[in-house]
């Protein structure tokens, strides 16, 4: 074992540690995110709102990619961290925008760099590790947390070094404060309003695009649009509703990125509309929602409520199709397609029958089946509701699997 120790800001390996160790590290990284995100929001409530609100995923990304990489470096010394320093600068550029110091984003570094210790600990205890390596460990931990606060220190300064009192500048601290709610911190909103000329609307059309974003969008987009292009999860709060107007104005702006339209709430849910909205675009690419220039959250609103909580639906459909348990595959799945058209559009067997492209007799067939499998719970209306709730979440699941 080389005896040379090395900066871990030169991505360079972290001796003397063996790099079997990382072996045992690895499978720790899961429990060990969701650990420190409990710990440093109960230390620092200040983080709840982040961890639980629209860039939550982002967040989380983060933390994993600072775990991830210290264990790679350890295993693979040189290897990429170019993603895991892109996070990094985006939790100081958000301390920035947040109008918070630095101390409360290096004390939760820490925090999780103490969680991650105690779980070191553990694992040598298990594995009957020597107090040297585990020694090792900690000073090599504690350097790469240097690191990451260096590297959130370059965002955080790249924000400033743009002048808080830009307006643009400002007007994406606005962005930000307001997706971030509930709750909206009003007092701080209405400072930032004043030094950025902007008025908090009574309602706001939130609309989410797909990177890369054309340079040409900001020039587009009318003057009271608030804009962060820059994000992995570019987006755009567009005051009031989507009137004709702002949609031209849209349409224009785009310049060929495609967007999802979330729906006009009031500014303390506009957190919620660009999740939908976000949501919207991934169903787009799972092949559930056809893709187009610009979709409208308001269009599938169904859709995203079936779609959801994937495992309940599930549930719900394995409870409801119960009665169909015990027959063949290709059978059973006839008879679900024949209920699902059947109670979704309450039409006749002819017309059934035409939506499935078999004959009226086939379907008139089916249904007596379906009444002699399902019995008085096609009459109930609450076993009605849930079954075809049920059916055309089962139907959107298939679409995204046979896509």
């Amino acid at each position: 074992m080389p005896a040379t120790a090395h900066s871990p800001a030169t991505g360079e390996p972290l001796d003397p540690l063996p790099r079997e160790f990382a072996e045992l590290m690895r499978p720790e990284i899961p429990g060990l995110i969701k650990e420190i995100g409990v710990e440093v929001q109960r230390a620092y409530p200040v983080y709840a709102h982040l961890f639980n609100g629209p860039h939550s995923d982002a967040i989380r990304q983060g933390v994993e990619q600072a775990l991830a990489a210290f264990v790679e470096r350890v295993a693979a010394p040189g290897a990429n961290s170019a993603l895991r320093d892109e996070l990094l600068r985006k939790f100081g550029r958000v301390e920035a925008y947040e109008g918070r110091d630095l101390d409360t984003l290096q004390g939760a570094y820490r925090l999780g760099a103490r969680i991650a210790l105690r779980r070191a600990k553990s694992i040598g205890r298990t594995y009957n590790l020597s107090p040297t390596l585990i020694l090792a460990f900690a000073d090599a931990l504690f350097a790469y947390v240097e690191e990451l606060e260096s590297l959130s220190r370059e965002g955080y300064v790249m924000v400033q070094a743009r002048g808080m009192s830009d307006v643009a500048a400002l007007r994406r601290q606005l962005l930000h404060l307001v997706v971030a709610g509930p709750p909206l911190p009003r007092a701080t909103i209405a400072e930032l309003c004043q030094e950025a000329s902007w008025q908090l609307p009574a309602e706001c059309t939130l609309v989410a695009l797909r990177p890369p974003v054309a340079e040409l969008v900001q020039a587009g987009l009318d003057r009271d649009v608030l804009a962060d292009l820059s994000l992995p999860q570019p987006h755009l709060l567009i005051p009031g509703p989507l009137t004709a107007e702002r949609l031209a104005m849209l349409r224009s702006a785009l310049a060929g990125t495609s967007a999802v339209v979330g729906l006009t709430v009031p500014p303390g849910q506009a957190g919620h509309s660009i999740r939908w909205a976000r949501r919207v675009l991934e169903l787009i690419d799972d092949g559930v929602v056809a893709d187009a220039p610009l979709v409208h959250c308001e269009d599938h609103l169904t859709t995203l409520w079936l779609l959801a909580d994937p495992a309940l639906t599930t549930h719900l459909a394995q409870r409801e199709l119960a009665p169909l348990d015990g027959l063949s595959g290709t059978r059973r799945e006839r008879l679900i397609e024949t209920l699902r058209v059947h109670v979704s559009t309450r039409a006749p067997a002819e017309q059934v029958g035409e939506m499935l492209g078999v004959h009226a007799q086939t379907v008139r067939y089916r249904l007596r089946n379906l009444d002699n499998h399902f019995g008085d719970r096609l009459l109930d209306p609450d076993h009605r509701f849930a079954l075809e709730a049920a059916l055309r979440a089962l139907h959107l699941h298939e679409t995204k699997r046979t896509d």
